[in-house]
């Protein structure tokens, strides 16, 4: 096997979101991987992703999902703890890859040769397929969670501060799960909620 054509493409997702981890995903697709229609998962309908997260995960080499934690992302600062997600993600990888592409302008620590790429999730499909099971898995997490905790919308807004979810927030007050660090539940938690 020729190492060379061993692209890890690394992507994140749920930096925005006020719950929950940051979720980070690494996939070697291969050079004969016969997937098409791979984009950057923002970009496509939930279906659509829904549909190329089995066939990534059917057809790719290898894959590794990785979180970093609403209490990391307190400690860390997002930032960080994208870094440190995308880290754990390259780390968990079944085969070694010949080199690393990190959607954006910052790469992780990584013991592997490797490059950001800016807007790689629109251009490399490594990475593009990385967004895509990271974005599937972080979402049914999402709707895991609504199902624990039923009122602040999860399964529809996924987290992110949307308007009804910072009135929940108001109304029922944090979770565990949510980052306290961020500005509208740092402001609930102070009693300054507005």
């Amino acid at each position: 096997m020729q190492h060379d054509l061993y692209i890890a493409g690394v992507d994140e997702v749920g930096r925005g979101p006020l719950v929950g981890p940051v979720v980070a995903a690494a996939v070697i697709l291969g050079p004969d991987h016969g997937i098409s229609h791979l984009a950057d998962s923002k970009k496509l309908s939930e279906k659509r992703r829904q549909a190329l997260d089995l066939e990534i995960r059917e057809k790719a080499l290898c894959w590794a999902i990785a979180e970093a934690s609403a209490r990391e992302i307190d400690e860390l600062n997002i930032l960080h703890a994208s870094m440190l997600a995308m880290q754990r993600a390259i780390e968990a990888l079944t085969v070694r890859p010949s080199r690393v592409l990190v959607d954006g302008n910052r790469m992780p620590k990584c013991v592997y040769a490797g490059e950001p790429v800016v807007k790689g999730d629109a251009t490399v499909a490594e990475i593009s397929a990385a967004s895509i099971i990271a974005k599937v898995h972080r979402d049914a997490g999402m709707i895991e969670l609504d199902r624990a905790h039923p009122g602040y919308g999860f399964a529809a807004h996924k987290g992110y501060p949307t308007k009804a979810h910072r009135e929940a927030l108001v109304r029922l007050g944090p979770l565990d799960e949510h980052r306290r660090s961020f500005g509208p539940v740092a402001r609930v938690l102070a009693g300054n909620a507005s």
